[in-house]
């Protein structure tokens, strides 16, 4: 489990690193448009497609275990429900009982006050 939170905070690291790249070539993109250089234009433009194609990547990338382990956990959840449909309904309104008593006991406590 550590080796996959360290491996998220490496790609986390490379894609703050490749923001800062696209922002400095957007900057860039913006100066050269000052001067309107077609060439720099368009080298500036190169540059900063490259640039959101490696983030888009990344960001998949980085995201696919996270959806990854989404989907078993869903997968395990239904077949959870469908073996046992009794025992999730009982989860589901026990939850449900705590949440409703866990809501009312605050906003009473908040009611109650009148100054």
């Amino acid at each position: 489990m550590e080796s996959k939170s360290d491996e998220f905070n490496q790609a986390k690291g490379r894609i703050v690193s490749d923001i800062k790249a696209v922002i400095t070539d957007g900057e860039d993109l913006i100066k050269a448009a000052a001067h309107v250089s077609a060439a720099s234009v368009a080298s500036a433009r190169n540059r900063l497609d490259q640039k959101f194609s490696g983030v888009k990547a990344q960001l998949m990338d980085a995201s696919r275990p996270a959806l990854d382990r989404a989907k078993k956990t869903a997968c395990a959840a239904d077949k959870f429900v469908h073996g046992s449909p009794w025992t999730a309904i009982g989860a589901v309104a026990a939850a449900a009982l705590i949440l409703g008593v866990l809501a009312s006991w605050r906003g009473g406590a908040s009611g109650s006050r009148h100054d």
